[in-house]
């Protein structure tokens, strides 16, 4: 704490997911080979996608960003999490927590509209299958793709700037093993009137706005393939898009319960932050790569292509 007119906050301490040792010990070894799978998985679909031209399309183009984003994500929560669990002291300094805060909210609304902008692409594909290489050009899918990074960006700043301006004067326990900003807005001295507003606002104009494209795409695939008479044809469609609405489904639905509810510090919240932090990045390639049959394809010939000798 700084001493003075007002008593500051400059350090965090974090709960943590266990106060056993032993326990502590467990959770290391599980989540360093989780991260370390979230890590070769993720980067493997990226190096394929990238190397494949079997796969420079719309769709992997989409993928190869995902999978950028959930590598990138499970980094911010991970590494300081194996940290915490072999300290003594789980600290966390007032920058480092906020910077946390920023990247999860930005990279979490990202990953949102890179969702949307997914099921747009399938939408297109199979929707308007005659005009999707022109709908679906390399400058709209840059443009998308620049706009969901771009959006992010600009939710992550604008609600950590907002919650910096709080007063933080004690206690400095956050009910969890990460910064994020409901448990963090619960230490707030000073009135969280804008905070909360600002990130509500944002909840629900970023949620119900990719919400509807998602809802309308969906939509319109399913009465597309239900007008199908090749049954191979309504197969692939459901098979792709199967995926892509489970992986939706996981992460919507633990992202906006954590973020649109009050903080409690329950172990359910911890159990929602875990889903999305952690557990998504892992399932995404699994659920919507790496059961695909081109990607395995790719993957195949990546692995059974022979080295070069060079003199």
């Amino acid at each position: 704490m700084e001493a003075g007119n007002t008593t500051r906050v400059t350090v965090f301490v974090l709960q943590g997911l266990s106060n056993n040792p032993q326990i502590q010990m467990v959770l290391f070894v599980i989540f360093l080979v989780i991260y370390l799978l979230i890590l070769t998985v993720n980067l493997l679909i990226l190096l394929v996608i990238r190397t494949d031209s079997h796969l420079h399309t719309p769709m992997y183009f989409f993928l190869s960003h995902l999978s950028f984003l959930d590598a990138f994500y499970a980094s911010i929560i991970v590494p300081k999490l194996l940290k915490n669990l072999l300290s003594k002291w789980k600290t966390i300094s007032f920058l480092e927590c906020f910077i946390q805060i920023f990247f999860v909210i930005f990279l979490g609304a990202t990953e949102t509209c890179l969702l949307s902008v997914m099921a747009y692409d399938r939408y297109q594909a199979v929707c308007h299958p005659l005009l999707y290489v022109v709908t679906m050009n390399k400058k709209v899918c840059a443009g998308l793709a620049g706009a969901s990074w771009a959006i992010g960006m600009g939710t992550g700043l604008l609600n950590t700037i907002l919650l910096a301006q709080q007063d933080f004067c004690g206690p400095n326990l956050i009910c969890s093993f990460a910064c994020e900003l409901p448990p963090v807005l619960l230490l707030a001295c000073s009135d969280p009137y804008v905070s909360v507003f600002s990130i509500l606002t944002t909840m629900v104009v970023l949620g119900l706005g990719t919400f509807v494209i998602l809802v309308s795409s969906y939509t319109r695939i399913i009465l597309t393939a239900l007008g199908m008479n090749s049954v191979t044809g309504w197969n692939k469609i459901f098979s792709t898009c199967s995926s892509h609405f489970l992986v939706v489904t996981i992460f919507y639905g633990s992202g906006i319960f954590r973020y649109m509810t009050p903080a409690s510090g329950s172990a359910l919240e911890q159990v929602l932050s875990m889903q999305y932090s952690v557990v998504t990045p892992l399932l995404n390639p699994l659920i919507y790569s790496l059961k695909n049959q081109e990607v395995k394809a790719a993957l195949r010939r990546r692995l059974s292509r022979k080295p070069r000798l060079t003199f």
